[in-house]
């Protein structure tokens, strides 16, 4: 799930403790959402940032449902055209788990031979939730802490 921090960062995340991840106006990006399970385990991206790439992790703690945000006149993400009995948008909440130490840049996440495949590496990939595979989850989870092991000696 990718947000500029400028808007909501992995620290809103911590303080909050979990959120409504609302907002989203992108059906590729909403369908991704609508196939999350409870448990499943996020990646926050931070783009448009000093530092672009990976800030740290957050678990799907609700099922997608519809996006309040949609139905909400005052609200920037407000579409007139969206029912209530058929909502349009969908929107999954998600808790904190782990703010990464350093950030797993997007250099690094390009760097890494493992990670060529993932769909927020493509050229042109512009969506704010994007799959990721068990292994290229499990290669961001070693890179992020063998940053860590490294600070620590």
């Amino acid at each position: 799930m990718k947000s500029e921090p400028s808007v909501y960062a992995i620290t809103d995340l911590a303080r909050d403790s979990q959120t409504l991840w609302d907002g989203v106006r992108n059906y590729q990006a909403r369908n991704f959402m609508r196939q999350m399970a409870v448990n499943d385990r996020v990646l926050f991206y931070h783009s448009n940032a000093d530092e672009v790439g990976i800030a740290g992790l957050a678990r799907v703690s609700a099922l997608a449902k519809a996006d309040p945000t949609q139905f909400d006149a005052r609200s920037e993400f407000f579409d007139a055209t969206a029912k209530r009995d058929d909502p349009r948008w969908a929107a999954v909440e998600i808790r904190f788990e782990e703010r990464f130490a350093e950030v797993v840049t997007l250099d690094a996440l390009r760097s890494d031979r493992a990670l060529a495949q993932m769909m927020i590496l493509r050229r042109g990939n512009r969506l704010s939730v994007t799959p990721v595979t068990a292994s290229e989850f499990s290669a961001v989870i070693a890179r992020a802490h063998k940053a860590v092991r490294a600070v620590k000696r």
